[in-house]
């Protein structure tokens, strides 16, 4: 291998990192899902947060019986998990019936901010 072609190959492979996002890789509950009122909501990501300037918020979308439900914030507690990946949402007050949407921000290692919706249904 010439030297042109080692350098290139060594900068592309310290430059990976600083092209990695944080990405839900899992959630609880599933993205699409219908549930019994979760008492915590849970995105698994795929790199660690920082923890300050990482969150969510939880807005109730559709609500049974009602065609033209306005999007309604629904108060919940936004935590990041012990391992550093986990982005939990604790819901103040048991979810009713409806469509939900969780709008979600995460910051890693390379200090750019990612965002997100991650959608399900309670029944």
């Amino acid at each position: 291998m010439n030297l042109s072609r080692l350098a290139m190959l060594s900068l592309a492979l310290v430059a990976a990192p600083a092209f990695a996002h944080p990405k839900v890789v899992s959630a609880t509950p599933a993205a699409g899902s219908t549930v019994a009122a979760p008492a915590k909501i849970t995105l698994q990501m795929s790199e660690a947060l920082t923890p300050k300037l990482s969150g969510a918020t939880l807005t109730m979308t559709g609500m049974p019986g009602m065609a033209d439900h306005a999007p309604m914030a629904m108060a919940a507690k936004s935590s990041i998990g012990p391992d550093g990946k986990s982005l939990m949402l604790m819901p103040t007050k048991k979810l009713p019936a409806g469509h939900y949407r969780v709008d979600w921000h995460g910051v890693s290692s390379d200090t750019h901010r990612v965002t997100g919706t991650h959608e399900f249904d309670v029944k």
